[in-house]
């Protein structure tokens, strides 16, 4: 997705996420040349009804932790464009506060719906930011790869979400969960600009 303008603001939250993805997925990569280990560590990190109650990290580390190399490519690029313009508009504590609750609702949803699953990867989060998105500033134009259209924000966000949910072997559920976060996320920020007399 490309935003068609933003300024450049300070991204240090988007980079340290960007950076610790990447050297888990660098991690996981090694451990998967031995597939007993990897297994374990998907066990360890990723998210699933089997061991919440003796690992309720895994809620966190879940977000981390990604399948392939287009699963973290795509990740990552989508955050980054979420968190250009994203950043701007809320700071920085306030988007690492819609990122790791919108991933921690997005994994629980997932263990809800998923039951004797294990759930792996940044989406949920990043459909936080995503929804947060969509409500605060919804007529934004952008391009939708590979959709050579312009189109309203929202109307982006919710193709994505229906296209990449809904595709095989797919956490729909996180998804989902952290898609309704980020909405009501963002109807409540919105709300103080509104009383601070911000108009978009």
């Amino acid at each position: 997705m490309r935003f068609r303008n933003y300024q450049n603001s300070r991204l240090t939250p988007m980079w340290v996420i960007i950076f610790v993805n990447i050297l888990f997925y660098i991690g996981t990569s090694i451990a998967s040349k031995s597939p007993n280990l990897l297994m374990s560590v998907a066990q360890q990190f990723g998210a699933s009804s089997d061991t919440l109650a003796s690992q309720p990290w895994t809620l966190v580390t879940a977000m981390f932790i990604h399948a392939g190399i287009m699963h973290i490519l795509f990740n990552m690029v989508t955050l980054y464009f979420y968190s250009i313009y994203l950043l701007q508009i809320i700071g920085d504590v306030k988007y690492l506060l819609v990122y790791f609750i919108g991933g921690i609702v997005g994994n629980l949803v997932f263990i809800l719906l998923a039951p004797n699953s294990i759930g792996v990867g940044a989406s949920g989060a990043i459909f936080a930011l995503g929804g947060v998105l969509a409500v605060m500033r919804p007529r934004v134009k952008v391009m939708l790869f590979p959709i050579p259209i312009p189109m309203d924000l929202w109307i982006a966000i919710i193709v994505g979400f229906v296209v990449v949910s809904f595709v095989g072997n797919v956490a729909w559920q996180a998804h989902l969960g952290g898609l309704l976060t980020g909405l009501i996320a963002g109807f409540y920020f919105r709300r103080i600009e509104r009383r601070q007399g911000i108009r978009y």
